[in-house]
């Protein structure tokens, strides 16, 4: 890997200079227009040999048959990693966004698609936001229904008031009272824990039933088994996909095609996302680093968000490699801040 210790100060500049003029103008850069850089202080001629020498050792190329230059991927990762500033986002942007995340907003998921939407309508890119994840919830309340035969169906709430509803099949038909005993003791020994720490819990009990000390506690525990022991699978909510196809670089249209069918496929993005979970501050997949073809002509700029101190999700933007790196990268990490602070319980 390239680092700038590697290229002489103009040579940086030079870079600097030829990747945000690509970002801005879209177009590739030649020497002329280099020239007229009243910092560079040098001939079209001697432009043209520091330009050479950048794209010897990758940083940039020329496109068809074109003059001018534009950044590769560790040409734009050696932008991102040494020569970028970020500015913190203004106080009014600040304020804004928090208004945002939170006008109308009734519980989690209704939160979250706030999240995405922002994400997407202020970089006209598309954002994504992984939900919460179930074993990091907390559980407010259980109740059990009966139904036909042995199903029952159980209610749960957890933190957010999101409520779920799953049918279970126990191994013998209970009574109304019955499982409202079940309920009443499951609520009083696994609400406000999360569902991991519940699953934790439940094994626990059914390896040492010894402290249970009657049926109707041990009959309850094998119901949270049931309830706990396979959680629904992660998912996102992804907004402004459509955006990307008023970019250029994603115009071609096997690109759009392998790039939606991710859109629509969602377990290679989860893994992507998944990447960032254990990660601290932003991360930035520029084209092929991703390991995801689908995604070699695009950049994904993410954060993990935590709710009660802990890491719950990512959200992130998804755009083309030339994307505004320096407006994106503090809009995530602000994002991703605020949407934690939303969901925590107030």
């Amino acid at each position: 890997m390239i680092k700038n210790q590697d290229l002489n100060e103009r040579s940086l500049y030079l870079l600097k200079t030829l990747v945000e003029r690509y970002i801005q103008d879209g177009q590739p850069v030649g020497s002329r227009l280099l020239s007229k850089d009243p910092q560079l202080k040098l001939s079209p001629a001697s432009i043209r040999n520091v330009m050479a020498d950048l794209e010897d050792m990758g940083l940039i190329h020329s496109p068809h048959t074109s003059a001018g230059r534009v950044p590769t991927v560790s040409g734009y990762r050696l932008f991102v990693d040494n020569l970028l500033t970020v500015k913190p986002l203004a106080t009014n942007e600040l304020n804004q966004l928090q208004t945002s995340l939170g006008v109308d907003a009734e519980n989690m998921s209704d939160v979250v698609g706030k999240a995405s939407k922002l994400l997407s309508d202020v970089t006209q890119m598309a954002g994504v936001v992984t939900l919460p994840r179930r074993e990091s919830v907390v559980l407010r309340q259980i109740e059990f229904l009966p139904m036909s035969s042995t199903r029952v169906l159980v209610i749960f709430v957890t933190e957010g008031d999101e409520v779920h509803n799953k049918i279970i099949h126990t191994s013998k038909l209970f009574s109304a009272a019955e499982l409202q005993q079940a309920a009443n003791y499951l609520n009083s020994v696994y609400v406000g824990h999360s569902l991991s720490k519940i699953r934790e819990m439940v094994l626990k009990d059914l390896d040492n039933d010894r402290h249970l000390v009657n049926q109707g506690m041990i009959d309850a525990v094998n119901m949270a088994q049931l309830t706990f022991a396979q959680q629904p699978k992660d998912d996102y909510v992804l907004s402004g996909e459509t955006n990307l196809m008023g970019f250029s670089e994603l115009a071609d249209m096997d690109c759009l095609k392998q790039l939606f069918e991710a859109f629509n496929h969602k377990r290679g993005v989860i893994h992507l996302l998944d990447q960032c979970l254990a990660a601290e501050g932003v991360q930035i997949f520029i084209g092929e680093e991703s390991g995801y073809r689908a995604f070699d002509h695009c950049s994904l700029v993410t954060a993990s968000y935590s709710v009660n101190e802990q890491v719950v999700g990512v959200l992130g933007v998804i755009g083309p490699t030339r994307m505004n790196y320096q407006k994106v990268i503090p809009f995530v990490d602000v994002t991703a801040k605020l949407l934690g602070a939303a969901l925590n319980p107030k």
